[in-house]
């Protein structure tokens, strides 16, 4: 009791800054959370799906290989349905089965970001908040020195407990949110790994199938594509710059 009275004692003395810093963290907490657990749900069954898929398909059963691929969650999923769909049609156009694939490979990529914008605005303005209450503090400070004509240690207190209690609730704030967003950056990195993989096994699927005449690829001037190449994963927040923003 006593410690939740103090907190609320120091809320209440931080001025009018904590109440954006405190919204700031509660958005924070839930993009987190929410982060955390899509992030999850995308890694869990990859290995399972690749495997589960290239064994189906390997047995002729391209119908099992899509319905284990579309009962799974996660990019990698995704991007295996939509080349086994593909495949399954037994004709493919010049770059109809790599444009596919990177087309679902961008837009799984751009969902596997979302959210990561409000943290970086977050770990970015937190801190310019709490900056901002140093100063309102300092000038609530001086004018009270102004008011008196003296310097009394007792009429600047208040002025200085206000920039110091918003500077330490900014850097509160941002912290924990910039570790969290780095953190995410690192998993999605893996997820990509995980979409290249999948994307590979694809690829070499359809091309077994086109040697052995179960498929039929028309020939062009088209590369095999990365399947996020259209796509760009974001960086860890760093240095004195705003983090760069999902697209």
């Amino acid at each position: 009791m006593d410690s939740q009275y103090r907190l609320l004692t120091l809320f209440a003395d931080g001025g009018m800054m904590m109440y954006p810093l405190v919204l700031c963290s509660m958005i924070a907490l839930g993009v987190i959370i929410a982060k955390a657990w899509t992030l999850w749900l995308a890694h869990r069954g990859t290995q399972r799906v690749i495997s589960g898929v290239e064994e189906a398909a390997r047995r002729g059963d391209i119908d099992g290989a899509i319905e284990i691929a579309h009962n799974t969650a996660g990019p990698a999923a995704a991007i295996l349905l939509v080349g086994l769909k593909r495949i399954k049609t037994k004709r493919l156009g010049a770059g109809e089965l790599e444009a596919a694939v990177a087309t679902t490979g961008t837009i799984e990529l751009g969902f596997l970001e979302r959210g990561l914008v409000i943290l970086g605005t977050i770990a970015n303005v937190a801190p310019l908040m709490g900056f901002l209450g140093t100063v309102a503090g300092m000038i609530l400070a001086f004018a009270a020195i102004e008011s008196a004509g003296d310097v009394d240690p007792s009429l600047v207190a208040g002025g200085i407990k206000v920039a110091l209690l918003t500077t330490a609730a900014g850097l509160v704030v941002a912290i924990p949110v910039n570790i969290a967003y780095n953190g995410f950056v690192t998993r999605i990195d893996k997820l990509i790994v995980d979409m290249e993989q999948g994307a590979q096994k694809i690829f070499n699927l359809a091309w077994d199938l086109e040697k052995d005449g179960k498929v039929e690829i028309m020939r062009g001037d088209r590369q095999w594509p990365s399947a996020v190449a259209s796509g760009a994963a974001p960086k860890p927040i760093g240095g004195a710059g705003a983090p760069p923003v999902a697209g």
